[in-house]
């Protein structure tokens, strides 16, 4: 089974893959703080979508899809063309390189992202074992 990208099976696959993975538990045990995922339109996707994922002490108690970008409360908001997102989910992108390179748009504290970038680059781990339905597919 695949999942399209994004959706709310997308973005639950993606939080049930992190409660279960021990590197992502141990890399992030001490996070406090939830994401929104703005997926901006462009070429290939033609619609603006919101991925909420909640990540507390290494585990994500809960994940959707949000009809606006402050339907849930969250400490960061990363925002991003649907193109960019698809570079970070297949690895081709790193989320803090990206962030550095405002290729990825963060509101809220940099500094405290940076600090975990092991657990960044496991959630891309995680993201990468989704299987995606990428639209134009």
């Amino acid at each position: 089974m695949s999942y399209r990208f994004p959706s709310d099976e997308w973005i639950k696959e993606l939080s049930r893959l992190l409660n279960e993975s021990e590197s992502y538990e141990s890399s992030a045990k001490n996070w406090e703080g939830d994401f929104v995922f703005e997926i901006q339109p462009d070429e290939a996707f033609p619609d603006t979508a919101y991925l909420f994922l909640g990540l507390h002490h290494g585990k994500s108690p809960e994940a959707s899809i949000l009809n606006a970008s402050d339907e849930k409360p969250a400490a960061f908001r990363v925002s991003a063309p649907y193109g960019t997102w698809r570079k970070v989910i297949d690895g081709a992108l790193d989320p803090i390189q990206g962030m550095m390179m405002r290729k990825l748009k963060l509101q809220g504290d940099l500094m405290k992202v940076m600090r975990y970038p092991k657990a960044a680059k496991e959630i891309v781990s995680c993201c990468a074992l989704v299987p995606t339905q990428w639209p134009e597919a």
